[in-house]
């Protein structure tokens, strides 16, 4: 069962307010929890991020809405489930170029 999707907001030192802007934006329009904007890699991710959680519901209209105004960040997003590693290695959606994961932490 699905209990909520996590889409990830991927960034650098050099897009890091272009990435804050998205996510507040995507909080005040869709009402998701904009989680802190980490600047260091965190996880199983490889490069700093801020993490949208949403429901389902949200996410029907957050990911289109994602797709069209990530202004070339990359997005990493996963169903959440329990099942964290098949989450994040075999269901996970990538809008823009996918990056290999550090799936080490799963183990």
């Amino acid at each position: 069962m699905i209990r909520g999707y996590h889409a990830h907001v991927y960034f650098d030192g050099a897009t890091v307010e272009k990435a804050r802007s998205l996510c507040s934006t995507a909080g005040e329009l869709f009402g998701v929890q904009v989680g802190r904007m980490h600047e260091k890699n965190v996880g199983p991710h490889p490069t700093w991020s801020c993490q949208l959680g949403a429901s389902p519901e949200q996410l029907a209209d957050l990911l289109p809405w994602l797709s069209l105004n990530r202004n070339g960040l990359i997005v990493f997003c996963h169903p959440d489930t329990g099942d964290h590693l098949t989450d994040h290695r075999d269901r996970a959606i990538w809008l823009g170029t996918g990056l290999e994961l550090d799936l080490t932490i799963f183990d």
